[in-house]
C-alpha cells in the first residue's frame, strides 16, 4: 500500500519514526505500528512512539487504495489535533485496525497520481496532475485557463496557501466566494503568514465604497427595454445589456463618449456603425434610470470608484474572470502592492452573462506594461474531473463546432477537455412528445438528482407545466450548478434559427480532428461570433452542469445542429434511474440553492415538496412584544394577558427593565416575590426565585432539546420546517446550540437549517452558544466547543464610514464585537440584579464584563495566550471610534474610561425574507428601543442608554435610530 504525505506535514524530530511507520504500512503490517481506528471519526493512528502517534486517513480510487499521512499528535494530544477539531476521542471506542475495515471506510477520490508521494487537502485530499503540479509551482503573474470540472478552483486555492501578507481571492459569484472560503479553511487550517480576504465582486466594492442602492440585474433591464422597444426593433435585451456593459462602459479609462463608440472598430461592436448613435442614446437614458430606480451598475461603479483604490493586497486570485469587464477587473489590479502578484483563471466558453470579455482585451491591460508583457505565463488545464466520457464528448463536440464556424476565438480558448472519468456516462435525446414528457417527469420530479435547464428565464414558466420538478433553472441561473443528472428542454427547438446559424457551413468533415488548429475568422467584419456566442456558450455551459447523464427533450430531432453533435434518438428502451429523495435531501437542496442565491428554486421545494405549514402557535416576535408592551402600560387595559405575556418574555430574553416596571410603575401582583426591597427602600431580585420562574419558563417551551430523544422536535420540523419558529421566536437551532446538544445541532445542520437567521433581537443560534457561555461556567467549559465550530460564522460583515469591514474569527475584534453584540439586551436592560459593585456595566461593556468565562473557552474559541486582560483592553483601545490604530476599525465608542458600546454608526449584513441582504443600522438590528422601552408606547423615543451614545455624535434623535452620516 503506497503512502502520501499531507505537503503541510512536517515529521521534524519525528522523521526516523515516521519513516518507520511508513514502510510498516507500505507492506500492510499494521500490527507492528498498532494501528488503531478512532471511532466515530473518519481517523486512524499510528504508534510513533510511547507518547505520540501519527493520525492517518486510507482513500481509494478504482482498485487502489493508499494511506494519507496527516498530522503527527505528540503527548496524545488529539484534543489539540487540527483534524479532529476538539472531537472528544473516547479511549474505550479505539479499536483495533483491520486491511477489511480500512478496505471498508476508504474515502473514494476522483484522481490519485501514480507516482507523487505528496498530496494536497482541502475539503478533501487533493492529488494533482502533472499539469496541475506545474502550475502549482508556477510564479505569478499567472492566466489559468479550465473548463468546468478542471480542478481550477482548488489549484488557485492551494496556490493561495503558499503566498503571505495580505492576500485576496475575488469572484463574481458571492456563493463562490463563500464555498471557496469554506474549502480554504477546512480542517481548521490557518496560515500566520497572511491575511486572506474571500470576496464576490460586489463585497469588493463595498470595501471601497458601500454604493447605495440595489444592484441591476438583467431581469430589471430587460423590464426597462421593454418599455423602449418600439424605438429600437433592431435588437433585443441581452445584446443591448452586453453593449452597454462590455463595451460602452467596460474600458479601464471609463465611459466611452458617443464619438469614441462611434469610432469602434467593425470586431469591437455587436451593432453596426449606424446602428450605434442610437444605442449611445439609450444608454445616456439607461444611467438616468439608473439614478431614479436607486439601482446601480457595478461595471460603472467601477469606473467612479477609481480613486479610492490604494495598494492594499500583496497577492490577488481573480477566478471566474470570464465574468468580469476590463473596468472591473482594472479596479482590483489597482489594489496591488507590486504589478503583477495575480493569478487569472476561467474559461471564455462559459460566458453568459453580457460582458463581451475576451482574453486579449485582458491581456492588453498587461501590455501596458513592457515587464508585465514579457512575464505573464498561460497555462491550460485539459483534462475534466467532473463530467462522464459522453457528456465530455458531446461539449467537446459544440467546442468544434464553434471552432468550425467562427475559427479560433483566441489562442487561450483553442483546446479541447480529456475526461478522468472511469465512467461512460449517457447523452439521450428525447422527443418532446406528452407520453414521453410524463414519463420522464414520474421518474425524476421526486429526485434532488434531476434538474431541468431552459435556454431564458422566460421558458421556465412552459418547462414546469411539463416537469414537476422545483429544479428547474435558466442557464443564467445554471453557473454554479452541479447535478448527476440534467434534462435540457427545448433549448434547440426553442432557438432553432440561432441554432441553425452557429452550424451553417459546418460538415461532419470538420469535426474529425481530434484537436484545435489556431486560425482566426478571415472575414474582419464579421460579427457572427459576437451574436451568436451567448447560444452555443449557453449549451456548453448547460452540458457541463450533468456530471452522468444528459437528456435533450426537442420537438425538432434532425436540427443541424444535433446531427453535428451526434446526439440521435434511439430506440432502446430509456433507462432513466428513477429515484425517490428523502425528505432530508430536499431540505439539503433548499439550504444549498438559498445559500446560492437560488431563492426562487429554494422557496418551490418548500411549498411544492416539504408542504410545510404555518407554526399554529403564537410566536414572541417584534411586533407582539412591541403590541404587548404599548398594552402592558396602558393604565386603560383591564386584562392581565399582555403583562403575563410581556413578563414571559422579558423572563426569556433576560430583559429586567421592563420587569422591573411592571412592579413599580403598575404594580402588578405577578411581579410579587421576585423583586424586593431592603430596608433603604432599594430594589433588588430574588435570584432564587428569578431564576426557578426561567427555568419553569423553559420547562414549558423548551424543554426537549437538552433530551436525547429529540423525534418530537424533528416531527414539527416535518410539519412547519427545519427552520419554523418556536413559541420564543427562535429557531429550533437557535434551542439547541443553548442546550448544548451537539447531536440535535448536527442533525439540523445536515438537514439544512441556517446559520444566519436571526431572533427577534438579531441573534442568530451563533449568539445563542455564546450567550449562555458568558452565563454558564460548566456550558463554558463543556459542550461550548463543539457547538461553536458547528455554528460560529467564519466571518463578521459590517459596514462602517460607509465601507465593508470584514472581521474573521482569528482576529480579536470578532470574539469582542459578537459578545457585544450578544450581551447589549442585558446590558441595556436596568440590571437591577447586578450587584452594587457591578452598576458600573450601565456605561457600557468593560474588558471584565466581556471575559466572563473566558477561562473555561477552549482553545479552538478563544487561545489561552489571548485570556489576559491586558489583550483585551489593547484590542477595545485600538477599535474605538477615536482611535489613532491602523487599520482604524472603529468598531465601538468609548463611553467612559474603559467602558465601550457598539459605534451608533455601525451598520451589520441582514438577510430578508426574500434572500436579499441589506445594511441595516446595529441598534435597529438588536431592537435597542424596545430593550429600554421608553415611555412604554409604539413610537420609538430614545432611552438613556441610546441618549449616552449619541452624546458626542451630533445626531438627531428625534426620528428613531439615526442614518449613518455622509
Amino acid at each position: 500500500m503506497q503512502v502520501l504525505r499531507y505537503s503541510g506535514l512536517l515529521p521534524g524530530k519525528f522523521q526516523a519514526k515516521y519513516d518507520k511507520v511508513v514502510q510498516a504500512i507500505e507492506r500492510n503490517d499494521f500490527r507492528s505500528v498498532d494501528l488503531k481506528k478512532l471511532a466515530p471519526t473518519p481517523y486512524y493512528r499510528a504508534r510513533l512512539d510511547d507518547a505520540s502517534r501519527l493520525l492517518l486517513q486510507f482513500v481509494r480510487h478504482g482498485d487502489r487504495t493508499a494511506c494519507l499521512a496527516l498530522e503527527i499528535v505528540p503527548h496524545h494530544a488529539y484534543e489539540k489535533s487540527r483534524f479532529l477539531r476538539g472531537a472528544h476521542v473516547d479511549p474505550s471506542r479505539i479499536e483495533d485496525a483491520t486491511p477489511e475495515q480500512v478496505a471498508r471506510t476508504a474515502e473514494p477520490v476522483r484522481y490519485l497520481h501514480p507516482g507523487r508521494g505528496e498530496f494536497h487537502l482541502l475539503d478533501k485530499p487533493i492529488s494533482f496532475d502533472d499539469a496541475q503540479e506545474a502550475v502549482y509551482w508556477m510564479p505569478p503573474p499567472l492566466i489559468l485557463v479550465g473548463s468546468a470540472g478542471s480542478g481550477k478552483t482548488a489549484l488557485t486555492l492551494e496556490k493561495l496557501r503558499q503566498c503571505s501578507g495580505e492576500v485576496l481571492y475575488i469572484t463574481q459569484s458571492p456563493w463562490l466566494a463563500q464555498n471557496a472560503r469554506a474549502l480554504y479553511d477546512a480542517h481548521g487550517y490557518q496560515n500566520d503568514d497572511q491575511q486572506v480576504q474571500f470576496l464576490s465582486y460586489r463585497e469588493f466594492l463595498e470595501t471601497l465604497r458601500v454604493p447605495a442602492g440595489r444592484e441591476v440585474t438583467f431581469a430589471d433591464f430587460r423590464a426597462w427595454f421593454e418599455r423602449h422597444r418600439q424605438q429600437y426593433r433592431f435588437t433585443d435585451a441581452h445584446p443591448c445589456f452586453e453593449e452597454f456593459r462590455g463595451v460602452i462602459g467596460s474600458q479601464p479609462e471609463g465611459v466611452l463618449d458617443r464619438d469614441a463608440y462611434l469610432a469602434l472598430g467593425p470586431r469591437q461592436s455587436i451593432f453596426e456603425p449606424d446602428q450605434r448613435q442610437a444605442i449611445h442614446a439609450l444608454f445616456d437614458k439607461y444611467r438616468q434610470w439608473l439614478a431614479d430606480s436607486g439601482l446601480y451598475d457595478s461595471n460603472l461603479v467601477a469606473h467612479a470608484w477609481q480613486p479610492l483604490a490604494q495598494p492594499q493586497y500583496d497577492f490577488v486570485v481573480v477566478d471566474e474572470v470570464q465574468d468580469l469587464t476590463n473596468a472591473q477587473l482594472a479596479l482590483v489590479l489597482a489594489t496591488l502592492r507590486s504589478a503583477g502578484q495575480f493569478l487569472l483563471c476561467g474559461d471564455s466558453n462559459q460566458i453568459v452573462h453580457p460582458n463581451f470579455f475576451s482574453w486579449a482585451a485582458v491581456k492588453s491591460l498587461f501590455w501596458r506594461s513592457p515587464e508585465l508583457a514579457e512575464r505573464q505565463r498561460l497555462s491550460v488545464l485539459s483534462v475534466n474531473y467532473r463530467n462522464t466520457r459522453a457528456i465530455t464528448a458531446a461539449a467537446n463536440a459544440l467546442l468544434k463546432i464553434k471552432h468550425a464556424r467562427f475559427g479560433s476565438i483566441d489562442r487561450e480558448s483553442n483546446h479541447l477537455v480529456r475526461a478522468a472519468s472511469d465512467s461512460d456516462g449517457q447523452v439521450r435525446l428525447l422527443p418532446d412528445q406528452e407520453a414521453v414528457n410524463r414519463d420522464l417527469d414520474a421518474r425524476t420530479r421526486g429526485s434532488t438528482q434531476f434538474a431541468v435547464l431552459v435556454l431564458r428565464d422566460e421558458d421556465k414558466a412552459q418547462a414546469r407545466t411539463v416537469f414537476h420538478t422545483p429544479l428547474v433553472f435558466s442557464v443564467h441561473e445554471a453557473k454554479g450548478l452541479e447535478y448527476p443528472n440534467i434534462i435540457l428542454y427545448r433549448f434547440v427547438s426553442g432557438q432553432r434559427r440561432a441554432y441553425a446559424e452557429i452550424c451553417e457551413g459546418v460538415s461532419a468533415q470538420d469535426l474529425a480532428r481530434e484537436d484545435l488548429d489556431y486560425r482566426r475568422a478571415k472575414d474582419k467584419q464579421d460579427r457572427s461570433l459576437e451574436l451568436w456566442k451567448f447560444y452555443v456558450n449557453a449549451l456548453y455551459v448547460a452540458m457541463t452542469r450533468a456530471v452522468e447523464r444528459l437528456y435533450l427533450v426537442e420537438s425538432d430531432l434532425t436540427h443541424p445542429l444535433l446531427q453535428l453533435l451526434g446526439i440521435h434518438q434511439r430506440n432502446d428502451k430509456l433507462e432513466v434511474p428513477a429515484s425517490q429523495s428523502s425528505r432530508e435531501d430536499w431540505e439539503r437542496e433548499a439550504h444549498r440553492l438559498a445559500l446560492q442565491g437560488k431563492q426562487e428554486q429554494a422557496d418551490a421545494i418548500r411549498q411544492s415538496v416539504l408542504k410545510t405549514r404555518t407554526v399554529p402557535w403564537p410566536v414572541w416576535d417584534a411586533a407582539l412584544l412591541q403590541a404587548s408592551i404599548e398594552r402592558a402600560y396602558d393604565p386603560r387595559e383591564v386584562s392581565n394577558k399582555p403583562r403575563q405575556l410581556l413578563a414571559d418574555m422579558a423572563l426569556w430574553h433576560f430583559l429586567d427593565g421592563h420587569l422591573v416596571a411592571l412592579h413599580t410603575e403598575l404594580a402588578w401582583p405577578g411581579m410579587r416575590g421576585l423583586l424586593l426591597e431592603d430596608p433603604f427602600h432599594a430594589l433588588h431580585f430574588d435570584h432564587a426565585r428569578l431564576k426557578q420562574a426561567r427555568a419553569n419558563l423553559a420547562a414549558r417551551h423548551t424543554s426537549g432539546y437538552e433530551k436525547k430523544n429529540v423525534k418530537p422536535i424533528l416531527q414539527h420540523c416535518d410539519q412547519y420546517g427545519v427552520d419554523h419558529l418556536t413559541v420564543t421566536g427562535a429557531t429550533p437551532l437557535m434551542l439547541a446550540a443553548e442546550a448544548g446538544n451537539v447531536a440535535l445541532v448536527d442533525t439540523l445542520l445536515d438537514r439544512g437549517a441556517d446559520l444566519e437567521l436571526r431572533d427577534p433581537f438579531g441573534h442568530t443560534a451563533q449568539s445563542f452558544a455564546l450567550a449562555r457561555a458568558a452565563r454558564d461556567a460548566d456550558y463554558a467549559g463543556g459542550a461550548f466547543g463543539e457547538i461553536w465550530q458547528r455554528v460560529a460564522a467564519p466571518m463578521l460583515d459590517v459596514e462602517v464610514d460607509g465601507r465593508l469591514l470584514r472581521l474573521y474569527r482569528q482576529q480579536g475584534e470578532y470574539l469582542l464585537l459578537q459578545l457585544m453584540l450578544t450581551g447589549l439586551k442585558t446590558l441595556g436592560s436596568l440590571l437591577y440584579n447586578l450587584p452594587k459593585h457591578d452598576v458600573r456595566r450601565l456605561h457600557g461593556f468593560d474588558a471584565a464584563y466581556l471575559m466572563r468565562n473566558i477561562e473555561h473557552f477552549p482553545d479552538a474559541v478563544w487561545p489561552a495566550q489571548r485570556r489576559k486582560r491586558t489583550y483585551f483592553n489593547a484590542v477595545l483601545a485600538r477599535a474605538e471610534v477615536d482611535s489613532a490604530y491602523q487599520p482604524a476599525r472603529r468598531l465601538w465608542l468609548r463611553t467612559r474610561n474603559g467602558h465601550y458600546l457598539p459605534n451608533p454608526a455601525l451598520r451589520l449584513r441582514v438577510r430578508g425574507s426574500d434572500g436579499q441582504q441589506s445594511w441595516q443600522p446595529v441598534y435597529e438590528v438588536l431592537q435597542l428601543p424596545i430593550i429600554e422601552r421608553g415611555n412604554g408606547r409604539l413610537a420609538w423615543q430614545p432611552g438613556p442608554t441610546y441618549r449616552r451614545l449619541m452624546r458626542d455624535t451630533g445626531l438627531d434623535l428625534q426620528d428613531g435610530p439615526p442614518a449613518i452620516p455622509d
